[in-house]
């Protein structure tokens, strides 16, 4: 028995320590490094937006993901420079929206980096396939050569839409940013993205507790398995597959949680029987 537990602990501390480096960063198709868990922000009020994202970073987060139409875009800035971080250390996600061409992208970019209060965004994403996209896109493509963008993405363009635009880009999107969870687990579109290049990042990675994901019956019986939350077998069933993460809580015990996902592993068994559920369709509605 105990050369069986001390067999246990060997190869637990091997797993972690074979994922320091991953746990850390994704490579993006450009070279630049993205942390592989963020935090978003997505309905959270600008007033509640400064308080957020400072509990975030103080818990370990590097990356904040934003938009335009969030309406915090001002307030992350605050946060960030208020956190007396070096700004190489902050990863900083945004999107645009509402943009039609080439001449608008370029001025909503500027007022991006104007209500952020930084020299640079590190990615910049079309929101939504909408407006002249080669146009909106080749706007981001000249800006991104500038420097004032590290990186360039989408975000809700599944396959149709992210095709189209890859088969004219200069520049691969190095993000797409979808609805993925355990109930939606775009495997065609991933492997497509994967063909490409393109890295995919999940939009609400915990299914906003819809369709009963918090008392799921699989994902409660692997989370009593392993001591942890149904929220961390959620969020590790998508970081074991390279998928970006960016959970949302206004709460600082959630927020820890939501990053404490990298001393356990999901064995091969417990990942098929996930995968299996898989409804393929959206629960917003929406892309």
């Amino acid at each position: 028995m105990l050369l069986q537990a001390i067999s246990q602990e060997v190869t637990i501390a091997w797993m972690v320590a074979m994922e320091i480096d991953l746990r850390k960063s994704v490579t993006l198709n450009n070279g630049v490094e993205m942390p592989r868990i963020g935090y978003g922000v997505y309905l959270i009020t600008p007033g509640m937006t400064e308080r957020c994202v400072h509990e975030a970073l103080s818990v370990g987060y590097r990356s904040i993901d934003t938009a335009q139409c969030y309406g915090n875009e001002r307030e992350v800035g605050i946060a960030v420079r208020k956190s007396g971080r070096p700004r190489n250390e902050v990863f900083i996600t945004t999107k645009l929206w509402g943009c039609s061409g080439y001449r608008d992208t370029q001025q909503s970019i500027d007022a991006s980096l104007q209500r952020l209060n930084l020299d640079y965004i590190d990615l910049l994403l079309i929101h939504e396939p909408t407006g002249d996209v080669p146009e909106i896109y080749k706007a981001m493509e000249d800006v991104c050569r500038t420097g004032k963008l590290r990186a360039i993405g989408v975000a809700n363009f599944l396959d149709d839409a992210y095709l189209r635009l890859v088969e004219q880009a200069e520049i691969i999107p190095a993000v797409n940013q979808v609805e993925t969870h355990v109930f939606r687990q775009q495997a065609s579109l991933r492997k497509l993205m994967k063909s490409y290049g393109t890295q995919p990042e999940a939009w609400s990675p915990l299914a906003a507790g819809r369709n009963g994901f918090f008392t799921q019956p699989v994902l409660t019986e692997i989370a009593r398995a392993h001591g942890k939350s149904v929220a961390q077998v959620g969020l590790r069933f998508l970081y074991q597959q390279d998928i970006i993460i960016i959970p949302k809580s206004t709460h600082i015990e959630r927020m820890r949680e939501n990053r404490e996902i990298e001393d356990f592993v999901l064995t091969d068994e417990e990942m098929q029987r996930i995968t299996l559920l898989d409804k393929g369709k959206s629960l917003f509605k929406w892309w």
